[in-house]
C-alpha cells in the first residue's frame, strides 16, 4: 500500500468519531513499518486520547523508525494531555505524513516545526482538502466562532412538510429515516425550533443500534421560555444534555424550573425572527460545539437562510406532491428579487428506497 492508501484509511477512522469528540477534531493515524501496518487509532469520544497516542499504543516497540500518517497536525500544546508531537518523537517515528495543518492559534504549525526539529521527515498536504472538508465543523469554530450548519429537511417534491392540519410523520419512509438518524449521529448537536417541540414532542435522540454510545445534544431554540415541562427533552434532560436558547426577556421564574430538570438555558440577544441565530450559532461554538444539525421546523429554516448561516443541506425528498396549503419547509423571509436568494451546490445523490436524499454545500 502507498502513502495515498494510508491516509485514505486514517480519514476512514476519522470520519467514525464525527459527532462524539467535540470540542476536539475527529483525527485518525496509521502507523506503518516495512509495509505492514502496526498502529491504528482515532480521536476517542469525548476528544481524548487523541489518534496518534491510540496508535502509538497498538503499535509499541514498531513505531521506531516507522510512517506516521494523521489527518490533522500533531498537537503541541500542554493540555489535558501531552502533546502528540511529543508522543511521536519519544516514540521514534521517523516520517509523518499530515494532511491538514491544525488552525487552533496554539499549534497551527507548531507541531510540524518541532517534530522535523527533532529530525523527523515530515510531508504535508495529502489529501488536505478532504480531510479539511472532513472537520469542517472544527474549522468553522476556529476561524468563525460557530459550529459548521447542516439544514436536514425531509419534504415533498413541492417543498412541504407537513399537511395544513400539522400531520408529519411521516412523509418519507424507513430507509430515510435511518439516514436521518445516523446524520444526528455524526453530529455534536441537534436543534429545532419550539415550534416543533410543540408540535411533536421529539426525542431528538439517535437511535440506532451501536452506531453510539451517547445521543448529541439537544438545542431548542425558544425566545420566550414556552417547551413544556412535561415535553420528552425535559423529562429526560439530566440524561442527554438539553440546551434552551433563550431571548433576555424570557420569564425568570420559568427559567429557574426548567433548569431543575437538569435543562440548561442560554441567554442570546433579540433577532428579527425570535433570537439573533448569529449570536446563538456563537454561544454554542463558545461551548464547544462544532457540528450542528437544524431539523427545523419552516421558522427557524427561514431564520438561518435569512441569515445566510446553513452550510449544508440534506434534503431527504418524496416522491409525493402535498400542495400550498401544505406547510412549506422554510418559511417567508424577504426574498423579492432571483438574486437574493440563498445558492447551494450538489455534492452527491442517493436513493434510500423510494426517497432521495440530496447533499448540497454553500459554493465556495
Amino acid at each position: 500500500m502507498d502513502d495515498l492508501s494510508h491516509m485514505r484509511a486514517a480519514l476512514g477512522l476519522a470520519r467514525r468519531r464525527l459527532g462524539s469528540v467535540w470540542p476536539n477534531p475527529a483525527v485518525g493515524s496509521v502507523i506503518v513499518r516495512d509495509g505492514r501496518v502496526a498502529g491504528r487509532g482515532a480521536t476517542a469520544p469525548g476528544g481524548r486520547p487523541h489518534a496518534e497516542t491510540e496508535a502509538l499504543a497498538m503499535a509499541g516497540a514498531a513505531a521506531r523508525g516507522a510512517t506516521a500518517y494523521v489527518t490533522m497536525e500533531p498537537c503541541s500544546h500542554h493540555g489535558q494531555t501531552p502533546p502528540c508531537a511529543e508522543a511521536l518523537i519519544a516514540a521514534g517515528v521517523a516520517r509523518v505524513v499530515v494532511a491538514a495543518r491544525d488552525p487552533d492559534p496554539r499549534v497551527n504549525g507548531s507541531g510540524i516545526a518541532r517534530m522535523r526539529a527533532a529530525g523527523i521527515a515530515v510531508e504535508e498536504g495529502l489529501l488536505g482538502a478532504e480531510a479539511e472538508q472532513l472537520n469542517e465543523g472544527f474549522f468553522s469554530r476556529v476561524r468563525r466562532g460557530r459550529p459548521m450548519l447542516t439544514l436536514k429537511l425531509a419534504a415533498t417534491l413541492d417543498g412541504r412538510i407537513a399537511t395544513h392540519g400539522g400531520e408529519s410523520q411521516w412523509i418519507t419512509g424507513e430507509a430515510a429515516r435511518r439516514a436521518a438518524h445516523a446524520l444526528r449521529g455524526s453530529h455534536d448537536a441537534v436543534m429545532v425550533g419550539v415550534g416543533t417541540v410543540l408540535a411533536d414532542d421529539p426525542a431528538l435522540t439517535c437511535r440506532l443500534p451501536g452506531f453510539r454510545a451517547d445521543n448529541p445534544v439537544r438545542v431548542i431554540a425558544d425566545s420566550h421560555l414556552r417547551t413544556r415541562l412535561t415535553s420528552d427533552v425535559v423529562a429526560n434532560a439530566r440524561a442527554v444534555p438539553t440546551w434552551l436558547l433563550a431571548s433576555p426577556t424570557a420569564d425568570a421564574g420559568r427559567r429557574r424550573a426548567l433548569e431543575t430538570t437538569g435543562v440548561s438555558v442560554l441567554t442570546v440577544p433579540a433577532g428579527p425572527m425570535g433570537i439573533d441565530m448569529a449570536e446563538a450559532l456563537a454561544a454554542l461554538g463558545a461551548s464547544g460545539i462544532t457540528r450542528l444539525l437544524v431539523e427545523g421546523g419552516a421558522q427557524l429554516a427561514a431564520s438561518l437562510l435569512r441569515a445566510d448561516l446553513v452550510d449544508r443541506i440534506a434534503w431527504f425528498a418524496a416522491p409525493a406532491v402535498m400542495g400550498a396549503d401544505g406547510w412549506p419547509a422554510a418559511a417567508a423571509f424577504g426574498i423579492d428579487r432571483l438574486d437574493a436568494m440563498p445558492r447551494f451546490v450538489r455534492t452527491a445523490v442517493r436513493e434510500l428506497g423510494a426517497d432521495t436524499l440530496s447533499e448540497l454545500r454553500k459554493p465556495a
